[in-house]
């Protein structure tokens, strides 16, 4: 029912654009440009009927309006929006009793995320290694293993 009200809503408001768009400022309304006498309706006549085809719409429009906002006060929850959004801080899954998962527990951060950040070497020095996840910033790479000489 809401979205036929909806849709009878919309078409209400682009027929009184367009009836709105056809009138003259000066309130000669479809007279435009044509001479007195012979046509079917008058300038007047023209102008009468388009102020009453825009009062009906108007008042058509103010209708659905009001029965829009009468439907969508209907169906409010009471709540706020905010209370709705589950961000993370528990208080909607507390509130709501729903401890289901967000799928974000078995989230990883990208290789390098989280570890501090080497300053960029100073011009004419050798540049720091970068830590690798064997071995943790701050402690100094293990050597290679080499095999002993063969004689």
């Amino acid at each position: 029912m809401e979205n036929v009200i909806l849709t009878v809503h919309l078409i209400l408001a682009l027929l009184l654009i367009g009836v709105v768009l056809l009138q003259r400022s000066e309130g000669g309304g479809l007279g435009m440009g044509g001479g007195g006498g012979g046509g079917v309706m008058t300038g007047r006549q023209a102008a009468n009927a388009l102020s009453k085809f825009t009062w009906l719409l108007a008042v058509g429009f103010l209708i659905t309006s009001i029965t829009l906002t009468v439907i969508a006060a209907r169906n409010a929850t009471g709540g706020s929006v905010l209370d709705q959004l589950d961000i993370g801080t528990g208080t909607a899954e507390e509130e709501s009793g729903d401890t289901g998962s967000t799928g974000l527990e078995n989230y990883a951060p990208p290789p390098g995320v989280g570890q501090p950040a080497t300053p960029p070497a100073a011009p004419g020095t050798a540049a720091p290694a970068p830590a690798t996840a064997e071995s943790p910033a701050g402690e100094a790479p293990a050597a290679p293993a080499t095999p002993p000489p063969a004689n």
